[in-house]
């Protein structure tokens, strides 16, 4: 079979809708995956999973001193609620909560920079905040061309305690800050909620090593706003490509594809799907996973979730080919570490965009900026460097991942906090 891009850019353009974990566009799409697979013959199968969601009800952030403004704001996902009223209270830019940051911002409201992660979360509870806000987009942004993002307040977070919060655009936060803002109300009212999100999975079996079992994944939801073709409608058409190879050229081990949904909420799809399948991991000796790709101007990368062997295998082969791809012995936030969690170690291609010319979790990721031959060049190296382990008379290299990798996936997984956590909790009582 001759790798076609344009089949795959095709595909790529049916499913170039927003797809968020848990809704209706999320299960359309996972339908067109399935019509897709058993249009080559084969069975496919959507397995649904239950996710926690949150919907909001009412968000709002005022300012009361020394002028009166409301401006647009999006609660944060499973923030703590207000009363209906609201909180009012001072007003305190924190920065970066640096030590200073903490002393100045008990009692009060208080706008941080950056992505809010559990290391600035911890410290922004310590400070005795009633509230927070973070930013989202750019300076140049305007109300025709800019999405404000709805952030999350997620479990390994939560865990610590919580409080209210909201996420505005950087330029009005902007104005708050240049206009002296000195007092204002903020109010947050949501509750969670109970979403069903989807997994599409199909396999085939192997000729004579059948009870060996290569995974290959990849996610096919995506973040409000975004079309999500460059993440990750194009590592799910490279999947679908190489699974049409081997409709046509039975493979010596059985592999098995799988689509995750939700993996934009925390890799809640190949979370559900290890926890669903865990009686089989001690079958599967790798995973293979694609995330993000298409881009005309770029780079491609091999992070591999394993042993050095396993690493210099990887370099070699892509070497000894002529591809230019950049393999390192790493970690890579996506579908593959549920999978290392796990025993099962795993190799994630990622083509990320060039500076200036790659767009993601916005609605900027458009099928404007990639291109089939992109496409078609992944899905070849990655094609023959796994049909290559797939078909092997022994295995190239160990199932194993080493404890420098384990200590990755641990700290990724906040397994130590969520550790520290519990046992705050527990001393509580």
């Amino acid at each position: 079979m001759k790798i076609c891009g344009d089949r795959q850019f095709e595909l790529l353009n049916k499913m170039g809708f927003v797809r968020m974990g848990g809704t209706e566009e999320e299960l359309k799409a996972a339908h067109i995956l399935k019509e897709e697979v058993e249009a080559m013959g084969l069975t496919a199968e959507i397995e649904p999973f239950e996710i926690e969601d949150y919907v909001e009800t009412k968000a709002e952030l005022e300012v009361l001193e020394p002028y009166n403004k409301k401006y647009i704001v999006r609660a944060y996902k499973f923030a703590e609620n207000t009363a209906e009223e609201g909180i009012e209270a001072e007003f305190y830019y924190a920065e970066n909560m640096t030590d200073v940051d903490i002393a100045n911002s008990k009692g009060k409201i208080i706008l941080v920079n950056g992505i809010v992660r559990l290391d600035l979360f911890r410290k922004i509870l310590k400070s005795g905040a009633v509230g927070f806000i973070s930013m989202t987009g750019t300076m140049l942004d305007t109300d025709e061309n800019s999405d404000l993002l709805q952030r999350s307040i997620r479990d390994t977070l939560r865990a610590f305690g919580n409080l209210p919060a909201v996420s505005i655009r950087t330029k009005d936060a902007f104005e708050i800050v240049k206009n002296g803002a000195t007092k204002v109300k903020m109010t947050v009212i949501g509750e969670k909620i109970t979403r069903t999100s989807h997994n599409v999975v199909t396999e085939i079996k192997g000729t004579d090593k059948a009870d060996e079992i290569v995974s290959f994944g990849a996610h096919f939801d995506s973040v409000e706003f975004s079309t999500g073709v460059y993440d990750n409608g194009a590592g799910s058409v490279i999947n679908m490509e190489i699974l049409r190879h081997f409709v046509e050229n039975k493979p010596r081990r059985t592999v098995k594809f799988n689509w995750y949904g939700s993996e934009e909420m925390g890799l809640l799809g190949s979370k559900a799907w290890v926890k669903a399948h865990k009686d089989e991991l001690k079958d599967h000796v790798y995973m293979i996973n694609v995330d993000v790709g298409g881009s005309v101007l770029g780079a491609d990368q091999a992070l591999v979730l394993a042993s050095k062997e396993a690493t210099s295998y990887c370099d070699s082969f892509m070497r000894r080919n002529g591809y230019a791809v950049i393999t390192k012995q790493d970690i890579y936030s996506s579908d593959g570490v549920p999978f290392a969690d796990n025993g099962v170690p795993s190799t994630s291609f990622i083509r990320f965009g060039a500076q200036g010319a790659g767009y993601i979790h916005d609605r900027n990721d458009i099928i404007d900026w990639l291109y089939p031959q992109a496409l078609a060049r992944t899905t070849k190296f990655v094609l023959g460097y796994a049909e290559e382990m797939i078909n092997a008379e022994v295995f190239p290299f160990a199932k194993v991942v080493p404890p420098e990798m384990v200590e990755k996936v641990d700290n990724y997984l906040f397994k130590k906090e969520m550790a520290e956590a519990a046992r705050l909790k527990e001393e509580k009582k």
